[in-house]
């Protein structure tokens, strides 16, 4: 019976540096976010958060899944978040940014309508129906609403992905995140290891194939309204 062939050392050295190499590709498109967003992120937690947020025009709210006619938990706490901005005065206008792909399907009403109960008034948010994803949201931001410069509401794990996201899209960018581990700990683990991948498709899609949003207009001229109002932060 022949002996089993044991591979040669130059072939497990190169076996061991593909997959280093490969082990760096994949976490090339983290510290892209990670580097690219830093200085431009805060956590909306304790104390004195709101000090450490700039004033921006608006706060783009990210939609993160409804039940119904009511928000999940941590679209509630990015609503929640949104709410604290706009009382604090640092930012104008809300810019609501949700999937509505079907009838029975609605991020930006639901968020509307939780933050009315906020006391935000209905003339200073703005719907965004076709925020489909991050970058989606971030590219109708900047071309179909013609925002500037804005506060971007998400979760801490998500937070280096729009932030970079967004930076990229042409907006200037500052990012107020949930600290969502506190609350909701084993489903933020779950979330936050996706978003190796799904920072890896953000880079695709805004530095490789730079792509279009599903709906890439008409210009919307909402947005413009509102900051165009005399003593409008921001603006």
């Amino acid at each position: 019976m022949l002996g089993k062939v044991r591979p040669t050392r130059k072939t497990l050295r190169r076996a061991y540096q593909g997959l280093v190499g490969l082990s760096v590709l994949a976490l090339a498109p983290m510290t892209w976010a990670w580097l690219s967003s830093s200085g431009h992120r805060a956590a909306a937690e304790g104390d004195g958060w709101l000090a450490r947020v700039p004033v921006t025009q608006a706060a783009l709210v990210l939609g993160a899944g409804v039940y119904g006619t009511q928000p999940t938990q941590m679209l509630a706490r990015r609503l929640d978040i949104a709410a604290d901005l706009y009382h604090a005065g640092k930012v104008r206008a809300l810019l609501l940014s949700g999937d509505n792909s079907r009838k029975d399907y609605d991020e930006p009403t639901v968020m509307r309508d939780y933050l009315r109960g906020k006391g935000v008034p209905d003339a200073v948010m703005v719907l965004d129906y076709a925020g489909f994803d991050t970058w989606d949201s971030c590219v109708r931001a900047r071309k179909v609403f013609g925002a500037e410069r804005i506060t971007v509401v998400t979760q801490e794990f998500h937070m280096p992905r729009a932030v970079t996201l967004c930076r990229t899209a042409g907006l200037e960018t500052f990012g107020a995140g949930d600290d969502s581990a506190r609350r909701w700990a084993s489903i933020t683990y779950v979330y936050a290891a996706r978003e190796l991948f799904a920072t890896a498709k953000a880079f695709a899609d805004a530095k490789i194939l730079h792509s279009d949003p599903v709906y890439p207009g008409p210009r919307e001229v909402s947005l413009t309204r509102i900051l165009a109002q005399p003593g409008a932060p921001g603006a």
